[in-house]
């Protein structure tokens, strides 16, 4: 890893050799979450926009100088990231905003934003000489790791862990994709604990991102995405759904490196959002207190923890860049999911709509200004969870092959 100087806890500040299995600070425990420290000085001088915009590799690859990862360890054969980027101006104008963007990260490879950071776990796993990575997931990083595996070949296996509300579409994708899949009787949180377990036992490579601080530099590549393709002219806000934590701190580090090696001045604020009935994150951000571990109620599965593990890193990023919180009931998100399928054409998942939903509320009680710029993140797909879509817009409209009878039926429709 030629720009990589070592790992630092967050906690304690003691620093660790960026080794593969380096997972957590021994001295804090649960708490010593690290973060990956670059030589950007180096990066500087090897790497700049022109080499970038020259690169035919439209991938999460092409910024592998940003990425904790050797040149020459063997990538998945999946096409992940630079998905695509579109200004919105009937959503905005719905809205109550002038400019908005959104990145569909559903349209990656298994569906989901979860790909970046499945990715790097397979290189970061081959580096640590293991053949079996391991995670918990409600979905969709189970699906991201076994279809990442799976693109290479039979060298490795995924053992997935899920909690029995886990969308039996997601389920069914990792089934699809290989895995061996253990659907466990209880909630996230006890499934989380038992393939720690395992892990440890097994010896496996653990691709749990709130542990792994590798994870969220591949979750990173979605706002150094965002920056290259707004030509590095940066939003006022940028929005995401928040669930353990490690996607909005890994868009903040995206951000931060790109500020250190000169790509981008302006640096825009934060907006997490999170499902009302799992909110731990936004709860210990505005009361300025420890994290309270709550049930998991909600309909957004990919979001629903209630024991986040990477609320620091999240809390962090969101004060930082001077940024806020909100949280959205399920009705929102339902609605949403009916809003921005019939008004832009992305079908996303509950979770993946979630900070849409966000800005709508924040730009009712003042948050988010009117004059903002703002982009957001789909962050996965809604063909995932056929269940809650169903719940959001009805059944179709059901006729005998009889055209008075269709005709009968239409009358009442605009077309």
């Amino acid at each position: 890893m030629k720009y990589v100087k070592n790992l630092v806890c967050i906690n304690c500040g003691e620093k660790y050799e960026a080794l593969p299995t380096q997972y957590l600070c021994p001295l804090c425990g649960e708490k010593g979450i690290l973060d990956v420290e670059y030589d950007y000085e180096k990066i500087k001088r090897d790497w700049n926009k022109e080499i970038l915009k020259s690169n035919k590799d439209f991938s999460i690859w092409r910024y592998t100088p940003l990425l904790p990862v050797e040149s020459d360890t063997p990538k998945p054969l999946l096409r992940i990231g630079w998905t695509p980027l579109y200004t919105v101006k009937t959503l905005a104008k719905d809205l109550g905003i002038e400019t908005l963007y959104i990145k569909d990260d559903g349209l990656n490879p298994t569906g989901s934003l979860k790909d970046r950071a499945s990715a790097v776990a397979v290189v970061k796993a081959q580096e640590a000489g293991k053949k079996v990575v391991s995670c918990a997931s409600t979905g969709n990083a189970a699906s991201s790791l076994a279809g990442n595996i799976a693109s290479m070949g039979n060298d490795m296996r995924a053992v997935i862990f899920v909690p029995e509300r886990a969308p039996i579409g997601k389920v069914t994708q990792l089934l699809i994709f290989g895995a061996v899949v253990i659907s466990v009787k209880s909630t996230y949180e006890e499934t989380f604990y038992l393939s720690e377990e395992a892990i440890k036992k097994w010896g496996w490579y653990n691709r749990n991102a709130a542990i792994n601080p590798y994870l969220v530099e591949g979750k990173k590549t979605s706002s150094i995405e965002f920056a290259e393709q707004l030509n590095w002219d940066m939003p006022d806000w940028l929005v995401y759904s928040v669930g353990d934590g490690c996607t909005i701190a890994g868009a903040w580090k995206g951000l931060y490196d790109l500020k250190q090696i000169g790509f981008i001045d302006k640096m825009p604020k934060l907006l997490g959002v999170q499902a009302q009935g799992c909110a731990p994150i936004t709860q210990a951000f505005r009361s300025g207190n420890d994290l309270i571990v709550v049930p998991e109620n909600t309909i957004a599965d990919s979001i629903a923890v209630g024991k986040p593990r990477n609320y620091i890193k999240a809390i962090k990023a969101v004060k930082e860049s001077k940024g806020d919180m909100i949280n959205v009931s399920d009705d929102e998100i339902l609605n949403m999911m009916k809003v921005l399928g019939k008004r832009v054409g992305i079908f996303g998942e509950p979770a993946g709509v979630a900070g849409l939903a966000g800005i709508k509320k924040a730009v009712e009680l003042g948050i988010i200004k009117h004059y903002e710029s703002i982009a957001a993140v789909i962050t996965g797909n809604g063909l995932k969870d056929i269940k809650n879509a169903e719940k959001a817009v009805g059944r179709p409209l059901i006729v005998n092959p009889d055209f008075k009878e269709l005709s009968e039926l239409l009358e009442s429709y605009d077309l």
